[in-house]
């Protein structure tokens, strides 16, 4: 069953930012990670949210998201991705069917 890495953040250093994506995004798709959205947030409907960016990524299940998020790779770009961005990252799964 599909799992989803949702990120939502503000941008701190633009720079940063791009030296971060330049390192992140293929670890996504080396990890078996599709990038479903990358966008603004267009309007909070309820509740109360902060940050200017939604990024959604599906990955074939739970174990494999958490396998990217863990692995060297990922971690070592970690120190750029908080001097690039404010963010907060959730894993989400489909229900069972």
């Amino acid at each position: 069953m599909s799992a989803y890495v949702i990120a939502h953040a503000t941008i701190k250093d633009p720079e940063k930012l791009k030296e971060y994506g330049a390192v992140a995004a293929p670890l996504v798709t080396a990890a078996g990670g599709e990038f479903v959205s990358v966008g603004t947030v267009a309007e909070v409907l309820a509740g109360s949210h902060d940050h200017q960016r939604a990024i959604v990524i599906r990955f074939p299940d739970a174990q494999t998201a958490r396998d990217w998020y863990g692995s060297d790779a990922y971690q070592a770009i970690i120190p750029t991705r908080e001097q690039a961005m404010d963010a907060v990252f959730i894993l989400s799964e489909d229900p069972p069917k």
